[in-house]
């Protein structure tokens, strides 16, 4: 800390230190308020008694009538204190105050003549002795690191960062009430599994020492879920945090929320009707609007979105599903796509240099990825080669995929089989039979769904990084970032 903040603290803690002399409680018991800060100004009553509580975010005034602000999630409340309208301790008590103490208040409300709600203190309570100062024009900051590692003081003294998880919190309401009118049942499932299986990725590995075995953290609900269904359970869902062991980026982290929906009988043109309604519901939830800006951009989700066919581009490329390695490698090149060290089965992450969503202001929707890159998807009858299978974009972010759910448990276990082939990780090379044998009880047709909130939230809220819209994102040590910067 440098001297400045120290001496704060040190001021502080004399504070305390006076306060517990004086028998007086600087952490104060429970205290029912009246109502939230804005509903006391939206429901304004002249001389209204009343109850609030919330952080000392302003003073003003060093007479015997002074005015100060208290801030809680919902907005903020002016009140003032009159040295003969309150005992000599209670007076004192507020001189004492620092910004950043939390409060409470008891006294009737009026209008200043500037005509500002006020509240007129008759009693004032230490709920809550601030020991640090709140960081000063936090706005300002340039540490955006900082906002992340410290989130409540982030929360503290940005209202607009509190509002963006308020409106978070928002949007999966309005997803789960969406769902629930349509029907849809909420469940959990593990996220400690025996097999590292239902999506691509790396897992994280856990050990239960009574079992003395090793699990893996999950990267999907998926199949547990698809077991659902062959219980008869038609339509589940589940807002699921799932792990993936990979880098971090603007739209990566390792922890993330996912939605995952299955419905029997319904299919892939079934989800996509789907996923179009959870995001137009929510956007009018946040904006009131199916209009609104993302990085700059105006984005529309008005109907219809525009679709593309992954397999038909691919063709006008030359490339078929059949195509060796090197073939798809060497034309992919010749066409300025970026292939690195991607293997056949990783094609799907070359979909956002084909088609460009990031220029795109309507939701795309990229369909007819191959079969062999869809290994849980049901082919199309007309063609084995071609999934079922959707991805969406939104804003240049892939934001959704869905498929018509594979439910044939031979062709599963086949498709298993054959992606053994590419994996050299012990971890991976193993077919989840109990899935397999769940399936040949008889799963119906259904259509499956997985959404990315994170990124859902940042679209809807026009954040820059997913760091943005999690409460606590994982964050490299300090020390590697001192390092990191120094580089």
């Amino acid at each position: 800390m440098h001297t400045e903040e120290n001496d704060q603290v040190q001021a502080r803690h004399d504070k305390l230190k006076a306060l517990f002399e004086a028998n007086q409680q600087p952490y104060g018991a429970g205290y029912p308020v009246t109502d939230t800060l804005d509903a006391l100004v939206a429901q304004y009553e002249e001389n209204r008694e009343v109850k609030a509580a919330g952080r000392l975010m302003a003073k003003r005034g060093h007479g015997k009538m002074c005015f100060a602000d208290i801030r809680d999630v919902d907005g903020k409340l002016q009140f003032c204190i009159k040295k003969d309208l309150v005992d000599e301790a209670t007076f004192a008590l507020f001189k004492d105050l620092d910004l950043g103490d939390i409060i409470g208040l008891e006294g009737s409300l009026f209008t200043t003549k500037a005509g500002e709600i006020t509240l007129q203190v008759s009693k004032l309570t230490l709920l809550a002795k601030a020991l640090r100062p709140l960081p000063e024009k936090w706005h300002g900051l340039k540490d955006v690191q900082a906002r992340y590692r410290k989130r409540y003081l982030d929360l503290a003294a940005n209202p607009e960062s509190q509002q963006v998880f308020v409106n978070r919190s928002k949007i999966i309401s309005s997803i789960r009430h969406t769902l629930e009118e349509k029907g849809f049942m909420e469940v959990e499932t593990p996220m400690m599994h025996s097999i590292a299986g239902g999506a691509a990725g790396d897992p994280f590995k856990t050990h239960h020492n009574a079992l003395d075995m090793e699990l893996f953290m999950r990267l999907a609900p998926e199949l547990y879920l698809k077991m659902l269904l062959v219980g008869g359970l038609n339509k589940v869902y589940e807002l699921n945090r799932s792990f993936r062991n990979e880098g971090l980026s603007t739209r990566h982290n390792p922890e993330f929320t996912m939605l995952e929906v299955y419905e029997a009988y319904s299919d892939c043109k079934g989800m996509m009707n789907l996923v179009q309604e959870l995001i137009c519901t929510a956007a009018i939830k946040i904006h009131g609007s199916l209009t609104f800006e993302f990085k700059g951009q105006t984005l529309d989700l008005n109907p219809p979105w525009e679709v593309v066919s992954f397999s038909d581009a691919m063709a006008e490329m030359g490339i078929r599903a059949d195509s060796p390695p090197e073939k798809i490698k060497e034309v992919l090149k010749k066409h300025h796509i970026k292939v690195g060290d991607l293997s056949r089965s990783q094609l799907v992450r070359l979909v956002e240099q084909i088609f460009d969503p990031t220029t795109k202001s309507k939701p795309l929707f990229v369909i007819d990825y191959w079969t062999e890159i869809s290994p849980l998807a049901k082919s199309k009858p007309e063609d084995p080669s071609i999934a079922d299978r959707f991805e969406l974009f939104i804003g240049g972010m892939e934001v959704a995929n869905a498929y018509s759910e594979l439910n044939d448990p031979i062709e599963q276990k086949k498709r298993f089989e054959a992606q053994l082939e590419g994996f050299e990780d012990a971890d991976k090379r193993c077919i989840d039979e109990a899935f397999v044998e769940a399936l040949e009880h008889g799963m119906p047709p259904a259509g499956g769904l997985g959404v990315g909130i994170d990124r859902i939230a940042m679209l809807l809220l026009n954040q820059p990084s997913i760091k943005d819209v999690m409460l606590f994102p994982l964050l490299r040590p300090l020390a590697e970032e001192s390092v990191k910067a120094d580089d």
